[in-house]
C-alpha cells in the first residue's frame, strides 16, 4: 500500500500552477463514479471534458481503466459506506489504474480513504480546481509516495468553475460552493468550506458558450446558492437578471435556495422572465418551529409559508420541491406529527425526504432524544406517501391542457421523456428519433402506467 504525505497549501506555488503535459494522457482510458448531489456530478462531468480534451476516452465495458476517479459524498453514513465500497470496487475491477478521490468524503476523512489499497491520490475541496494538474504528476511519478491533498476548512478559499452537461440535455452551471450556515446536523461546511463564487461576468460567458454548443437549458448549482456575492461584492438577484439576458438559453431552473434567501424580488423576477422557469426547490428540513431551532435554521414555518404563499400568487402552476429530514435529535413524534401537518397544508408539489444520519463532530450530537431506526423509516414512508398525493394531484390538473416540453435522449427501447416548465414530466412516443434537444408543444394526456409521468402526443 502507498505511503500517503500531506500537502499544504503552498504546493500549488511550486507548481506550474494550471500546466499538463497532454502526453501522458494520450491513448489512456478513465472511468468515472459520482455519489451525491448535482453539484457533484456537474464537477465530474467537467473534468471527464478536461480529460477527454487532453487525450483521454471513456474506458470501453470490459475494459480496465488507466485513470479511475471517484467523486464521493458525505451526507449520511450510508454515503460514506457507499463511498468505500465503490473506492474498493473500482479497485479491484481496473487493478493497476492510477485511483483519484475527490468530493465531500475526500475532504472529511482523508486519511481513511488514503488507507484503502490501490488509491493513489485524495483530494480536497480547495485542490479541486488543479485535479488535472495533479493526475498529471502522479501519473508522471507513479513510483512517488501517494498524497493527501485536503486543507484545512479555513483555508478552503478557491472557486473551481463547472459548467457542463455530461451526457444529459441540460447543463449544470455552478455558481457558488461552500456553506456559512453551519446547521447543527450537517457537515456540508466543512467538507466544501465557506462561501465563495464566481464573478457574474464569468458565469455569463460560460452560459453564453453553452447556447453557442446549442444548449437550451441550463440548471444553476451550487451549495447555498441564495448566498451568492459573498466573493464578489454582487447579488443572486444580479446574476439572474443577468443569465435571463443571454441570448439562445431558452430555459433557466433555480437547483435549490433556502427560504430566507427567496426574496420577494426573485420571486416576481421569475415569474415575468423571459427564461426562468416556474420551478422552485425550497429546503424546510422541518415543519416545526422547536426542530428549526434547534437545527439552528435561519427562518420560522410562518416565513416558509409565506415563500410558499408568494409564489402561488404571482405563479399557480409552479412546481415546488421541498427537502425535509425526519428523524433528527430533538424531534419527538409530537413534533413530528407537527411537520406532517404544516405539509399537508402547504400548496406544495413533492417532498424530497431525508432520514437524519448522524455526523462525527456536528452540535446535533449534543441534543437530547434520539429516534430510533424503525421510527426514521415509519416516518419517512409517512411523508413519501403524502408527496406521492401531492404530485399526482399536480400532475392530474395539467392532463388535457397542451405545454412546451424540451425533449431528452431516451434509452434504447424507450420513448422520449422530457419536462415541461413547471417540471411535468411527460412521455412522447410519436417524437422523431431526431428531436432530441428540442423544444416541442405537446398535449398532456394520463399517466404512464407507473404514474411517473404523463402521456402526451406533439401537436403539429
Amino acid at each position: 500500500m502507498a505511503q500517503f504525505s500531506h500537502i499544504n497549501a503552498n504546493f500549488a506555488r511550486s507548481k506550474r500552477h494550471g500546466m499538463t503535459d497532454n502526453r501522458i494522457f494520450q491513448d489512456k482510458s478513465a472511468v468515472f463514479y459520482t455519489l451525491g448531489c448535482k453539484l457533484n456530478f456537474a464537477e465530474t462531468s467537467t473534468l471527464g471534458k478536461q480529460l477527454k480534451e487532453a487525450g483521454v476516452r471513456t474506458v470501453r465495458k470490459g475494459e480496465r481503466a488507466d485513470i479511475c476517479v471517484i467523486n464521493t459524498c458525505s451526507v449520511t453514513e450510508v454515503a460514506d459506506r457507499k463511498c468505500r465500497q465503490a473506492i474498493h470496487r473500482l479497485v479491484k475491477n481496473h487493478p493497476g489504474a492510477f485511483v483519484v478521490v475527490t468530493g465531500c468524503y475526500a475532504q472529511l476523512s482523508p486519511e481513511r480513504i488514503a488507507g484503502i489499497g490501490g488509491v493513489d491520490l485524495v483530494v480536497g475541496a480547495e485542490q479541486k480546481g488543479r485535479i488535472m494538474e495533479l493526475i498529471d504528476e502522479g501519473l508522471a511519478k507513479r513510483d512517488a509516495a501517494g498524497k493527501i491533498l485536503a486543507t484545512p476548512m479555513k483555508e478552503i478559499r478557491t472557486f473551481a468553475p463547472s459548467c457542463s452537461r455530461g451526457d444529459r440535455t441540460r447543463y449544470f452551471l455552478k455558481v457558488q460552493d461552500g456553506c456559512d450556515y453551519f446547521c447543527t446536523y450537517c457537515t456540508i461546511p466543512y467538507a466544501r468550506g465557506r462561501s465563495r463564487n464566481g464573478s457574474i461576468a464569468s458565469l455569463v460567458e460560460q452560459a453564453r458558450q453553452v447556447a453557442a454548443e446549442g444548449g437550451k437549458e441550463i440548471v444553476i448549482t451550487g451549495v447555498n446558492i441564495g448566498d451568492f456575492g459573498k466573493t464578489t461584492g454582487e447579488s443572486f438577484f444580479d446574476l439572474v437578471k443577468a443569465l435571463d439576458a443571454v441570448e439562445g438559453i431558452q430555459r433557466y431552473r433555480i437547483s435549490s435556495i433556502e427560504p430566507n434567501l427567496l426574496t420577494d424580488e426573485i420571486i416576481d423576477y421569475v415569474a415575468r422572465s423571459r427564461a426562468f422557469m416556474p420551478h422552485f426547490h425550497i429546503p424546510l428540513q422541518s415543519g416545526c418551529d422547536e426542530v428549526l431551532r434547534l437545527m439552528h435554521r435561519r427562518y420560522d414555518t410562518a416565513l416558509f409559508a409565506d415563500r410558499i404563499a408568494h409564489i402561488k400568487r404571482v405563479m399557480p402552476d409552479a412546481f415546488i420541491g421541498v427537502d425535509v429530514i425526519v428523524g433528527t435529535r430533538g424531534e419527538t413524534e409530537t413534533y413530528f406529527d407537527t411537520t406532517h401537518r404544516f405539509l399537508d397544508g402547504l400548496d406544495i408539489t413533492q417532498l424530497h425526504v431525508f432520514s437524519y444520519s448522524e455526523r462525527p463532530g456536528t452540535q446535533a450530537l449534543k441534543i437530547d432524544h434520539v429516534v430510533m431506526p424503525e421510527e426514521k423509516h415509519r416516518r419517512s414512508q409517512l411523508l413519501l406517501e403524502l408527496s406521492d398525493a401531492k404530485t399526482q394531484a399536480f400532475y392530474a390538473r395539467h392532463i388535457g391542457g397542451e405545454a412546451t416540453v424540451l425533449l431528452e435522449h431516451p434509452k434504447p427501447g424507450q420513448p422520449f421523456h422530457g419536462f415541461t416548465d413547471n417540471y411535468v414530466r411527460v412521455e412522447v412516443a410519436d417524437a422523431p428519433s431526431h428531436m432530441d434537444n428540442q423544444l416541442v408543444r405537446v398535449r398532456l394526456g394520463d399517466f404512464n402506467e407507473d404514474k411517473t409521468a404523463l402521456r402526451a402526443e406533439m401537436i403539429n
